[in-house]
């Protein structure tokens, strides 16, 4: 197949709706995980470590998940949907067990499963945009899984607080209970929701078969990834530069936020005092206001992308929102900390989960899209490792390093992205086919 068909509006956005329970249990979990570390005894030095699940198993799956779609076809599953449903089969089971955690280390295990079989699903959904749209489709193709991102993430982040305040759901741990009622809840209807979308996006959308004119080749595995890696093309070493330093800004968010609303702008000292449980929720409606934005902003791209580059779009997304994050160091009314400081973090978060994708799309060859694409997805899940490691050892040697301060870098991160977009360069493709 030499020129894809355009895809009605609805064609797009049955392909795109999986996305919606991918990350209703992401949000579930970047809302929830630190404050269920710290509820089963976590100290503030060992949360990045404990997070490391996510890019450790981002950095295998995602590469080797790439390569395998890329690999594989059925007459009815077609080529990237099997792993849609595999991932969301395991990460439902995940998100079921994980409020039932007794121990950090049970917590932690869960936390690696729930991880690697998010990473199955939904490293393929990025391949299966550029497998199905034609290229002057695509930045609307990446900007409606942002769509669905940002409404998931938006349920996600408020369930909790609407399941305590209108669904009667004790939000108090008892004895013998470590997590709250209202988390073990959120995380049966998170598994639900993911199965459910994930079907809809599997029953509802076909794949073209492989192009018999494809050229093949007789390796796979670990040596396609290095073939792959040495003929990668410039504009994706200079993405790479832009992603490193977003996801390590992201990163640091994800992590402390949450506890550093808690800790440092509520000033709780007890997990179990209603001033923490407050500061996760005012976090949480934080969380819920960027998805928020970035879903409304998501859906402005959808026209917005028709005229502007991709790359000036990115570039003045990544910096409100590194703008933003940074402003978390001085803020402390809430009203502007979720309203002011997030807008900017779901401006930037809209375009983080759809422009660099559509800039590297047409610079990737069809054949390789789901191997690159998980080879580009290394440069998301090595600065969050990085992050793990460094930042744990320098806050427990440094006491001067809190919580909020990480946050504070985080957005410095961003920033320091936003100038790097500048540099990426609208070049032609400079990869074989393969």
């Amino acid at each position: 197949m030499t020129e894809k068909p355009r895809l009605t509006f609805w064609q797009i956005w049955n392909m795109s709706f999986g996305f919606f329970g991918i990350q209703f249990g992401w949000g579930l979990q970047m809302g929830n995980m630190s404050a269920i570390y710290e509820y089963l005894g976590a100290k503030e030095s060992e949360l990045p470590l404990l997070w490391l699940a996510a890019p450790l198993t981002g950095l295998i799956v995602q590469p080797i998940i790439g390569a395998m779609s890329d690999r594989t076809w059925h007459p009815f599953w077609g080529r990237r949907r099997p792993y849609f449903l595999i991932g969301a089969i395991f990460a439902s089971i995940a998100l079921i067990l994980m409020p039932m955690s007794g121990t950090l280390w049970m917590a932690a295990g869960l936390l690696w499963v729930l991880d690697a079989s998010v990473n199955v699903s939904m490293e393929p959904f990025r391949a299966f945009v550029a497998d199905l749209l034609p290229e002057q489709q695509r930045t609307v193709g990446f900007a409606m899984q942002s769509v669905f991102i940002g409404a998931g993430a938006v349920i996600a982040s408020k369930l909790p607080g609407w399941l305590r305040d209108h669904a009667g759901v004790s939000a108090v741990t008892g004895d013998g209970q470590a997590i709250p009622q209202t988390v073990h809840v959120a995380f049966t209807v998170g598994a639900v929701v993911f199965v459910v979308a994930v079907l809809w996006t599997i029953f509802t959308t076909k794949e073209y078969p492989p192009d018999p004119d494809e050229p093949k080749k007789s390796h796979g595995g670990l040596s396609e990834i290095m073939d792959a890696m040495r003929c990668m093309p410039v504009r994706m070493k200079q993405l790479a530069v832009v992603q490193f330093f977003t996801w390590m800004g992201l990163f640091c968010m994800w992590i402390f936020f949450s506890v550093a609303v808690a800790r440092n702008v509520m000033g709780a000292s007890d997990t179990s005092s209603k001033l923490y449980k407050d500061g996760i929720d005012l976090a949480n409606n934080c969380f819920a206001v960027y998805n928020l934005v970035a879903f409304f902003f998501a859906m402005a791209l959808l026209w917005i992308g028709r005229f502007v580059a991709a790359k000036w779009i990115h570039f003045v997304s990544l910096l409100a929102g590194g703008l933003g994050l940074a402003s978390v160091g001085l803020v402390r009314d809430p009203w502007v900390l979720q309203w002011v400081s997030f807008t900017g973090v779901g401006i930037a978060w809209a375009s983080i989960l759809s422009m660099p994708y559509a800039m590297l799309s047409s610079a990737l060859p069809a054949n390789r899209m789901g191997v690159y694409m998980g080879i580009f997805n290394l440069f998301i899940v090595i600065p969050q490792i990085l992050v793990a490691i460094v930042l744990s050892r320098v806050m427990e040697n440094f006491d001067g390093v809190s919580r909020l301060s990480a946050v504070v870098f985080g957005g410095v991160c961003l920033l320091i992205a936003a100038g790097a977009t500048l540099l990426v360069k609208n070049d032609a493709r400079t990869v074989k086919p393969g």
